[in-house]
Order: structure tokens, then sequence, then C-alpha cells
């Protein structure tokens, strides 16, 4: 009975400190009362397994990492605990991220960067460091309307942590056409950022689903026409701007003829790739994104890591 009242501790620790549920709404929750949450609260500072941040291990995380790197071929896998409210997942995973990264990096690598809000929650977490010979580089143009992330911004304020150079891709992640994007490309700079990308040591990156609720039709990136071809094509989400299906297919459409991005293909080229997302909506998008990645790293939520066991994993 040890491991399970320790697997209880440990999940009330992470509801108080790291969602900030009161102790009232913990209670009601696991269904114990008021008094043995501060028991086990009080305990949890006692033996060691609130610290900083929590570091004692949930049994059933514990699990789904070794099964998840086991099925797939992973490095290594971090699953965080399943959030009460669907809503705080990228800030766990974008956490978890920034403790990552904060452990592995050295000077001296050139890391590429996607974007997002699960990417720009690790920010507050990553330590600031010295690592003056580091190259961060952004792996696809900027949005020109977005309030939330920019591509560009979260690679420089990325650099800024790190105290590194940044090198951007200056011009559109959607060019209006073809064309254009095949002009961008070749102007010298941003050729020279593309070739940057090209001998990353490390990538870090998240996915984006097609729904409603998705960046490209909160802030118009994308218009309506193009969303619903999109959709009718097969797409169910992106990998840096680039629309892919169900099995990890870039998708022969349009809109990715427009996408100024390092293409997912090359991402397996890097010496190191960390994908880092969660979530019901983006579950699709993730499992396709590991068969076109690879991906040596996974940082995701709970739920996911259990869809992705329940798949045939190929």
């Amino acid at each position: 009975m040890s491991g399970v009242e320790d697997d209880l501790k440990t999940r009330v620790a992470w509801l108080y400190y790291m969602e900030g549920l009161t102790q009232d709404q913990i209670a009601q929750v696991f269904g114990i009362t008021r008094a043995r949450v501060l028991r086990m609260l009080a305990a949890g500072r006692e033996d060691g397994t609130v610290q900083i941040r929590i570091v004692a291990p949930i049994a059933r995380c514990v699990e789904l990492e070794r099964a998840v790197r086991t099925r797939f071929g992973m490095h290594r896998v971090v699953v965080v605990p399943q959030p009460q409210d669907e809503a705080q997942i990228p800030r766990l995973i974008g956490t978890a991220v920034g403790h990552l990264l904060t452990d592995i990096l050295q000077d001296g690598m050139t890391i590429g960067l996607g974007w997002g809000r699960t990417l720009s929650a690790s920010l507050p977490v990553l330590s600031q460091m010295r690592l003056t010979q580091t190259t961060v580089v952004s792996m696809l143009g900027g949005l020109t309307h977005v309030s939330v992330s920019n591509p560009s911004e979260f690679a420089w304020r990325f650099a800024d942590r790190l105290g590194g150079d940044c090198y951007m891709l200056a011009g559109p992640v959607f060019a209006p056409d073809h064309i254009t994007r095949e002009t961008l490309k070749n102007h010298s700079g941003i050729a020279e950022v593309f070739q940057r990308t090209q001998r990353l040591d490390l990538a870090l990156l998240s996915v984006g689903e097609l729904t409603p609720n998705s960046i490209f039709a909160q802030y118009g990136l994308l218009d309506r026409a193009d969303l619903l071809s999109l959709e009718r094509a097969g797409a169910i989400g992106d990998i840096l701007c680039w629309f892919i299906d169900a099995e990890g297919r870039i998708l022969d459409h349009s809109v990715n003829d427009r996408v100024l991005a390092v293409h997912p293909d090359q991402l397996q080229r890097a010496k190191q790739v960390i994908l880092a997302s969660g979530g019901w909506s983006k579950f699709a998008a993730v499992r396709a994104a590991i068969r076109i990645i690879k991906p040596s790293v996974l940082v995701t939520d709970e739920r996911t890591a259990e869809r992705l066991l329940d798949q045939d994993g190929g």
C-alpha cells in the first residue's frame, strides 16, 4: 500500500504546487479530507518529494515513458501527469521541456526551433546560461498577425536565455505564392539560415492541429477557403506549418507550396529531435509527426501517451 500512498501524495503535491489548486479542491478531486491533503503536503516537504520542483516520479508516468520509448525506439520520453484542466497541458509540457533543456544543452550547439504556446512555456523555467558559442536558428518564417507567440520572437528570446547567436528567417511563413516563396529562399541571408538548419545538433518543435480553434483560423493566417480545402485534402495538423495527413505525409497542396520553413523530412538529419506536444485535439498530429520525423525525444501528457500505445505504433 506504500506505493499507492506515495503515488497519491505526489499527485496531491502536483495539483497544489504545479496547477495551483486549493487544498479543498484537491480533497474533492480525490475524495479525501482536507486534513489528509494537508498531512500529505507536509510529508512531501519533509521527505524531499517537494523541492524546487516535484522530483518524485509518478508510477504511471514512468510506466508510460518506458512503454512509449520501447514501442517507438526513442532515446527518451517524458510524460507529464494528466491535469484536471486540459487547457493546462501546453504549460505543463513546456515546463517539462524547460527542465529537460537545462540538463542537456551544451555550448557550441546549433539548435533549430519551431514555435507555439507549448514551446514558449519552456522559457520561464529555462535557466539563464552563458552558452556564447551556441547558435539558435528559427526553422520557419514569421507570422504577420498573432498575439500568443511568433516564431521569430520565440527564437530570439530563447537565444537570449542561452546567451548565444540567433538567426531568423526574415520573411512571412506563408508567401503569397510559390514563385515568391522560391525567390525568398534564394535571398542570400535567408539561404544562409536554411543552410544552417542542415547541420543541427538539436531540433525542438511542436505540432499544430487543424481545428476551428487552431491558430491558423483564430488569427486569419489562412483564409477559410484554404482551411476547408486542406481539410478536404486530409490535413489533420502541421509540422513547422507544413500540413500533413494522418499517416504523416506532406500534403500536395497549394498552401504547402507557399510555406517558408524547413521541410519536415530534413529534421531526420538533426542529431537529436525533441517533439513536445499533447492534448486530445493534437493526438492525430502527434502520431503523424512521430511517423515522419522520428523524434529521439518525446515530451507529452499521460492521455496522449496512452493513446499512442493503443495504436499500432507503426
